[in-house]
């Protein structure tokens, strides 16, 4: 009878995470090997921890431990201000630059047909809904929704379809500025360029 390899599963299992290919697999194989039983074991836990503790925010789709979610119910942010990216890890970018103080909603990807992703797939319907309020007050409505999909033919698409979905909803519709180079990623730019987008957004 056959027995598998543990090591060689393991570097199949890591292979599979984004960006890790066969060599880094194989030293982060390695590495996991030499690595003390104890921190191993914090390790999965940790990874388990996040699996059932972690999920996505009724009101704004972005990742959190509870519901809804610190962003949407702190008092010092601006319910007014709506800032609309395609996925959890951007909101993290835009935070980093401290600059930013209103909500956000998170679409979880952008339009690409290619990919067969369309404008269903997204969380577009409770954005929509989300700024077409008129059971709150005045001073909760919200005023400016801030594109800020990533500066890709995919995000700029996804930008262009919004803004014909929002503005005759009464909100000023804004696009971050191309601080952020074309064909980056919000996530692996820095807080310095973020920050200037942010400022430098334009009516769309």
């Amino acid at each position: 009878m056959s027995k598998t390899d543990p090591l060689a599963d393991l570097i199949a299992a890591l292979q599979r995470l984004p960006g890790i290919g066969a060599k880094s697999a194989q030293r982060l194989a390695y590495h996991i090997l030499k690595t003390p039983r104890a921190d191993v074991d914090a390790m999965c836990d940790a990874m388990r921890s996040v699996k059932e503790n972690i999920t996505y925010c009724s009101i704004c789709s972005n990742i959190t431990s509870f519901d809804p979610c610190m962003y949407c119910i702190s008092p010092e942010r601006d319910a007014r201000t709506i800032c609309v990216v395609e996925q959890p890890e951007n909101v993290a970018a835009i935070e980093r630059t401290r600059g930013f103080k209103g909500h956000y909603h998170v679409l979880m990807g952008a339009i690409s047909p290619l990919q067969g992703v369309g404008p269903d797939d997204l969380r577009i319907k409770p954005l929509l809904q989300r700024v077409g309020r008129t059971d709150i007050g005045e001073h909760e409505r919200v005023t400016e929704v801030i594109l800020a999909t990533n500066p890709t033919v995919e995000g700029e698409a996804t930008a262009l379809y919004l803004a014909r979905l929002l503005k005759p909803l009464g909100a000023r519709v804004t696009r971050i500025a191309m601080g952020v180079p074309v064909g980056g990623d919000l996530d692996y730019t820095d807080e310095f360029t973020v920050s200037k987008a942010m400022e430098g957004r334009r009516e769309v």
